[in-house]
């Protein structure tokens, strides 16, 4: 059951689903600066009804828990390969979108004080072009070549496969380096005491594009890429 309510700040909404912030921000809700007001009050500021905004909120919310609660170890190929696509590619592909123009925001308003979020947008922008090329290589010609080999591994697939499997580890491990500097310079993503809500979602954000990086990565090197190993 949904622990978020009507009565709660917009800005702490954000804090427990950083998510949330897209919703706000087309709704035209301020959840930063202006953010400690309630849901209730926030929404009748902009005349429109709090129940239908709580509602979205906690579809939100549901989402994100319903993608935390599978086991995708277990799948098999098929399936995992599916899960992988829809809560990892299709997520990045909705997320990185969506959080750029905060990033932007964050360092070009605090980054004269904090030099480091020019590094920040930096490796955002880096990770994002790297990771889609990555996920669309995959989604059109690893992932399908993948299923043909584990269905029929001849020799011949076996050889075109490796490379491919080789490359795409060898990319994990270059956004590992970026992500872990991200870390490194934000200080384990822990916002100064004096930052704006945009700041600490920016950071909250960038802890759980971590989070699911790392994940996703893991799926890829220790499951599905080591069933394709023990194919070859």
């Amino acid at each position: 059951m949904s622990q978020i309510t009507l009565d709660q700040h917009v800005s702490d909404i954000v804090t427990a689903i950083p998510q949330s912030a897209d919703l706000f921000r087309n709704l035209r809700i301020d959840y930063c600066c202006g953010g400690k007001i309630s849901l209730q009050e926030a929404a009748v500021q902009r005349d429109l009804n709090p129940t239908d905004v709580l509602t979205r909120v906690q579809e939100i919310e549901k989402k994100r828990e319903s993608r935390d609660q599978m086991e995708p170890s277990s799948f098999g190929e098929k399936t995992l390969i599916a899960y992988i696509q829809e809560k990892y590619h299709t997520g990045l592909r909705e997320e990185l979108p969506l959080l750029a123009p905060y990033v932007t925001k964050v360092a070009r308003v605090h980054g004269e004080n904090h030099p480091h979020l020019l590094r920040v947008q930096e490796i955002y922008k880096l990770l994002r072009a790297e990771l889609i090329d990555h996920t669309d290589d995959e989604d059109l010609n690893v992932f399908p070549l993948i299923l043909e080999f584990l269905a029929n591994p001849t020799p011949g697939l076996k050889e075109q496969l490796k490379p491919h499997v080789a490359e795409l580890e060898h990319e994990h491990d270059n956004a590992g380096r970026l992500l872990h500097e991200l870390r490194e310079i934000t200080n384990n993503f822990t916002p100064p005491d004096e930052a704006c809500g945009t700041y600490r979602l920016v950071y909250a954000r960038l802890e759980q594009f971590e989070k699911d990086t790392f994940q996703h990565v893991h799926l890829e090197n220790n499951v599905l890429f080591d069933r394709v190993r023990e194919a070859i």
